[in-house]
Formats: C-alpha cells, sequence, structure tokens
C-alpha cells in the first residue's frame, strides 16, 4: 500500500502556496462523527457557516457554498451570469487566469485576452487602464464581463481590484466584475460589497486552512439578476436551487459535512483573531521572506512593489539555473515543499508560501532549507537570507491590529 505519511522524523515542510498546512484543530473538529445532512443539528451548522462565511468576503451578499475545487467555483460563476456566446473580457496575469480563459473557451464563450506581453506580463498585476480603453471602445456593450484574478498564485502579484471596479465606471460599462481570490482569501484584504464585486470565487485550501474541497461564489444584487436569464447548461452548480435551501441552512444536495465542521472551525480561528490582524501577520511574514531574497542577489517574480503578495514569493533563479532541479534538491535534502514554475515561468522559478498556519520560525527553517539547496545547486549568493529574514522579523515584532 502506498504511503502518504512517510517522513521518517520531524514535520514535513508543506511550504507550497496551497494546498497550505491544516492545523490540529481544524482535523479535530473534521474528525467528528458524520451527521444527517437533512437533520434539524445540521441546518443550524448551515445557518451559522453560511453567516460567518459572510463575514470573510465582507459581504451582506448570499455566499454559495459548493463541494468543489475552486476550479469548480470558476465555472459557477461563469454559467450562472453568461450566455451562449457571450464576450468576456479577462486579463492575463499567470497561469490561473490562463486557465480561466481556457475553461470559458471550453463552455462556449467568446473571451477575449488582455495582458502585457511574453513573461515579462507575468511579473506584473492587471493593468486597469488596459480594461477601461478596451471597454471604452465597445460602445455596442457586447461584452458582459470583466474576469480577473486576484492573488495570482502562479506569480506572487495581487492585482488591484477597486482599480478595475473604478476602470469599469468609469468607462461607463455595464460589464460584470468577476474576481477569482482563490488564493487570497483570509490571507490578503477582500471586501466583496465596497470593492464592487459582482462573482467572488475563492477555494478552502488557501488562508481558509482546509484541505481541498470546498469552493465559494459571493454574489451581488446584478449578478443574481444575470442568473435568471443566463441560458448556459447548469443544474448541480446552479444558484437557484442551492439558495432556497440555504434559507433553512440545507443545501438542494449531499455537501461535504465534514469539511464543513473544519470550515466552521477555520472561521472561528479566523474571526477571533481579527480579520485586520490575520492580513497585517500576512503582510510582515511576505516582506521577511523577500527581505530573504533580496539578501541572496536573486529576483522577486513580481516586479511591482505596490502589488507584492502576502500569500506567497516567487524566487527567480538566474540563467541557466533549472528552478525545477533546485525545488527537487531541497525536498529531496530537506523535506521542505515548495511550488514550482507554471507556464511562462516552468523552470525560471520556485515559489515559498507564507500562509496560514504558519509562523516566524516556520519560515526561517523553511528559508533555511532554500538557502542551502540553492548553495547545493551552485547558486551564487550574495549573502544569507535566513540571517536577513531572522533580523526582519526581530526588528519588526507582530503588533496587535485594532
Amino acid at each position: 500500500m502506498l504511503k502518504l505519511d512517510f517522513h521518517p522524523s520531524g514535520r514535513h515542510f508543506l511550504q507550497i502556496p496551497g494546498p497550505s498546512p491544516v492545523p490540529d484543530r481544524i482535523l479535530r473538529a473534521m474528525s467528528l462523527p458524520t451527521i444527517d445532512h437533512r437533520g434539524p443539528e445540521f441546518g443550524a451548522l448551515g445557518l451559522e457557516l453560511l453567516k460567518k462565511v459572510q463575514t470573510i468576503f465582507k459581504t451582506t451578499q448570499p455566499v454559495i457554498i459548493y463541494p468543489a475545487s475552486g476550479t469548480g467555483a470558476w465555472e459557477a460563476a461563469l454559467i450562472n451570469t453568461m450566455s451562449a456566446g457571450d464576450h468576456v473580457l479577462m486579463f492575463e496575469t499567470g497561469h490561473f487566469a490562463t486557465l480561466w480563459e481556457k475553461m470559458a473557451r471550453r463552455l462556449g464563450l467568446q473571451p477575449e485576452f488582455l495582458g502585457l506581453p511574453g513573461y515579462e506580463g507575468w511579473r506584473a498585476g492587471v493593468q486597469a487602464d488596459m480594461i477601461e480603453e478596451r471597454l471604452r471602445k465597445d460602445t455596442g456593450h457586447t461584452i458582459k464581463a470583466v474576469c480577473v484574478v486576484h492573488n495570482e498564485t502562479s506569480t506572487g502579484v495581487t492585482s488591484n481590484i477597486p482599480a478595475v471596479r473604478s476602470a469599469i465606471d468609469a468607462a461607463g460599462h455595464p460589464a460584470l466584475l468577476l474576481v477569482d481570490t482563490i488564493s487570497g482569501l483570509a490571507c490578503a484584504d477582500y471586501q466583496h460589497d465596497t470593492w464592487g464585486v459582482d462573482v467572488t470565487i475563492s477555494g478552502s485550501q488557501k488562508g481558509l486552512m482546509l484541505p481541498p474541497g470546498i469552493s465559494f461564489n459571493a454574489l451581488s444584487d446584478n449578478a443574481i439578476a444575470a442568473s435568471k436569464t443566463s441560458n448556459l447548461p447548469k443544474s448541480f452548480w446552479a444558484w437557484d436551487e442551492i439558495l432556497e435551501a440555504n434559507k433553512n441552512g440545507y443545501w438542494p444536495y449531499t455537501p461535504n459535512t465534514n469539511l464543513l465542521y473544519g470550515l466552521n472551525e477555520a472561521l472561528d480561528m479566523l474571526l477571533d483573531e481579527g480579520l485586520e490582524q490575520v492580513f497585517a501577520r500576512h503582510q510582515r511574514w511576505a516582506a521577511g521572506v523577500r527581505a530573504a531574497v533580496e539578501a541572496w542577489g536573486l529576483e522577486v517574480q513580481c516586479q511591482e512593489p505596490d502589488v507584492y503578495s502576502p500569500v506567497l514569493t516567487g524566487v527567480v533563479m538566474p540563467d541557466g539555473v533549472d528552478a525545477d532541479a533546485v525545488r527537487r534538491l531541497i525536498y529531496e535534502r530537506f523535506d521542505l515543499s515548495l511550488g514550482m514554475g507554471l507556464g511562462k515561468s516552468k523552470g525560471k522559478m520556485f515559489r515559498i508560501g507564507h500562509l496560514g498556519d504558519c509562523n516566524d520560525l516556520t519560515l526561517i527553517a523553511a528559508l533555511g532549507g532554500c538557502e542551502a539547496g540553492l548553495k547545493l545547486s551552485g547558486v551564487n549568493l550574495k549573502g544569507s537570507g535566513v540571517l536577513a529574514a531572522l533580523e526582519y522579523f526581530s526588528q519588526n515584532p507582530p503588533h496587535h491590529v485594532n
């Protein structure tokens, strides 16, 4: 039988940008006995969950919870709001934006992909001015939605979503705004209502610190109105039946009961700490990791400091160094998993996740594994990233955010 707990001693360092490590507290909650998903206890749980999850999205609008990965929530967002052949404007910031564009095409939509050229285009955030310029030219309002990724997991860029909303408004365009914050939620500030987002897509396995298997659509009144005229085929993903069942804390089909126990526990952990404190913690970790990369004399994948991600940092290798070979050596020697470069960045960089169930010493150890692995791979480092991160964390202690 395949052994999945194969680490001879100590804990495996899972420093990919999701799935992130699951805290013991959440694992214990998930281990409770399964209950009747039509019974009264489950209805009470459902109502409590649906209320708490609105707080995480900073919304008073409905949040749909699916027993699916984030990819399912992408599909749900598109097929509930769009009709066959609809024109959607999407912005290429990295690998996951390209996958969402591919999905739109397979669903029978007509995606138009804006973006900066080449690999360098994957080192910047969404360019809101390009969206505004394109929408101004769409005088017939054939574009029905603008789709952007908030935190692009493949590159370590957190785009400015309020700027995208402002661009749509400045163009006087009625297109819906659909945003993927699968890796951003509960790590980076996100405000569904205030930012004027119509559908927000997210998942469980990043900042929510859960295993994969839950995804979300946070809605707006405009999105719900669009769903009433959308003609793309939908059944499992259809909002109407779920919204009706959710009124009493239930789902129209069998939900993933034990994962919902874990979600309830995760929401309690986040809300007890306070979201602003959670965001500050992630920003601090990210700054410490970037201090390490700078000390090594290497480049951060994201080239725009204003949109550095608090979730992960991409580390670009010098010319001639295979990032995947470095990553493999680090895994084999130090039991440390790092994210690989995807798409246009494959082999050029690796990704260090600093999200969720983490602390300063977790990151110091992870950076130690990276530093040793880089040296063993023959990469000439300018200085010690471990010492730089230690210095940053000691000089910038965590502080309470009111």
